[in-house]
């Protein structure tokens, strides 16, 4: 059977100027937007609305924006049933608003705790990560495991984005995935370049703000699933709100599997993925993954 699948982008997709169309020209958006503030204890609104790019670039502030863009456009469509959902990393709290597991306020509140938990997590250890481009995932994995135990037990580098065929992010400490980015180059990979990101995500090196997540997921009331959500560490469909929250903290240290999430979800039936949120950057990575299924986005 033909499903329609729900997407949701992570950090990395937000620009100036997001969402404020949404807040001008729609009533219960502009009043959700309004409770985000009141929530967050400051005006995440007017930054999104008229911030420069260095303030939305604060964690603390990209996390909450990019979640506050994808919910309110999605709770602004009408009466739309998802078949399944998924989000990429930060993406996967809306995807979890979506299908109903998590209210729009306990949602908002967790990404809020989970950005400044990461935050701190970054200033620790000097830490990035880089796009790794045109070489096979399993030599990918190989090099980063190589690289780990060549230094010394305090640098580590992993595989932590599966985004499409071809296109995977590394990610660890700045001397690790310094070198593991000349050998790829080594060994073929068309490039290797850092991003401008604050820290290694989605690495062991995410463990001291692991706890602080933990904690703050298993105090809040997750709900029954009203479709799947396909969640990022285990790349397949998910609807017990035990699981759903124990996938949900192992997502902070372990890798994000999109390519794997997007196959699955294909071969459950989905025929149509629409991205909910800032950017287009998840329907490119669909495309790149199988070609046959449609794919547009709700801005």
């Amino acid at each position: 059977m033909d499903k329609h699948a729900y997407i949701f982008p992570g950090q990395g997709s937000q620009f100036c100027g997001m969402g404020k169309n949404l807040y001008e020209t729609n009533t219960q958006a502009k009043g959700l937007f309004e409770r985000a503030n009141d929530i967050l204890g400051f005006r995440i609104s007017d930054i999104m609305f008229g911030g420069t790019d260095e303030e939305l670039k604060q964690t603390k502030v990209t996390q909450p924006a990019v979640f506050l863009h994808a919910v309110i456009a999605f709770k602004t469509l009408n009466n739309v049933k998802p078949g399944m959902v998924a989000g990429h990393s930060l993406g996967e709290f809306s995807a979890l608003v979506a299908n109903n597991v998590l209210s729009f306020e306990d949602a908002l509140k967790l990404v809020s705790i989970r950005a400044q938990a990461m935050q701190k997590a970054c200033e620790i250890n000097p830490s990035t990560m880089a796009a790794v481009l045109a070489l096979a995932d399993d030599k990918v994995e190989e090099i980063c495991a190589a690289v780990t135990k060549e230094l010394d037990h305090e640098q580590v580098v992993v595989a932590a984005n599966y985004n499409c065929p071809g296109q995977l992010v590394i990610s660890g400490s700045t001397e690790a995935v310094d070198l593991a980015c000349t050998r790829m180059k080594e060994a073929g990979a068309k490039r290797a370049l850092l991003l401008p990101v604050g820290g290694a995500f989605h690495s062991p090196l995410m463990e001291p703000a692991k706890e602080e997540l933990a904690a703050a997921i298993e105090a809040t009331t997750f709900g029954f699933a009203s479709c799947p959500v396909y969640q990022n560490v285990v790349a397949a469909a998910v609807t017990d709100p035990s699981t759903i929250k124990t996938n949900l903290i192992a997502q902070l240290t372990g890798a994000v599997r999109w390519t794997q999430s997007v196959q699955a979800m294909i071969a459950d039936g989905a025929s149509a993925f629409t991205e909910v949120g800032p950017g287009k950057v998840l329907q490119g990575l669909v495309n790149k993954i199988d070609k046959r299924v449609v794919t547009n986005g709700v801005h």
